[in-house]
């Protein structure tokens, strides 16, 4: 069985990786669903256009980025699953949730779409077998494995739940700076 031991991914994506617990990805990805549709459940509406800071994406605009960054994310794993040795090119998050025109879509479009996309997401990395699993490919000049792109996945949305609940919701309090002593 292929574990988070067997993933390759740039070190940017490190962050993501480190995000999950688990170690094997078909647990990691359910349990990052069950936690993500609990917690775009619990959004209150006031919120979902709530940006917490000039130039921030709003909530609304967040998802629709975790939407697309899903998609590119699952279909550089099945291209390198399907051992097509093309190299893949990156994508500029900021110019698609420009383009993507989120605040003209409805909240519960957005959370439909990612709970559909996220059911397919599972069904294709339940589809590989090890050897497909295992298969390496590049992508925005980077080496990367399709187990890793699939923990990338669940790491992604994990990294995105801890920005909201901090700085959209506020449910944990800001860490208060120590003050310096002053020493003559």
């Amino acid at each position: 069985m292929v574990s988070r031991k067997q993933v390759l991914v740039p070190e940017a994506y490190n962050n993501y990786i480190n995000a999950i617990t688990e170690n094997e990805l078909d647990a990691a990805l359910r349990k990052n669903s069950r936690r993500f549709r609990k917690l775009l459940k619990n959004i209150p509406k006031k919120k979902i256009n709530y940006a917490y800071a000039e130039g921030k994406w709003t909530l609304k605009e967040l998802l629709q980025h975790i939407v697309d960054a899903e998609r590119v994310f699952a279909f550089r794993a099945l291209h390198f699953a399907r051992k097509d040795t093309a190299p893949l090119p990156g994508f500029d998050e900021n110019v698609w949730a420009i383009t993507a025109k989120a605040p003209k879509r409805s909240w519960n479009d957005l959370v439909d779409e990612f709970n559909a996309l996220r059911v397919s997401t599972e069904f294709l990395f339940a589809s590989l077998d090890e050897d497909q699993l295992l298969q390496n490919g590049t992508a925005n000049n980077n080496q990367m494995s399709v187990v890793g792109l699939g923990f990338v996945c669940a790491g992604h949305v994990a990294h995105h739940m801890r920005i909201i609940k901090e700085r959209y919701l506020h449910e944990y309090p800001a860490k208060k700076k120590k003050a310096k002593k002053y020493e003559p």
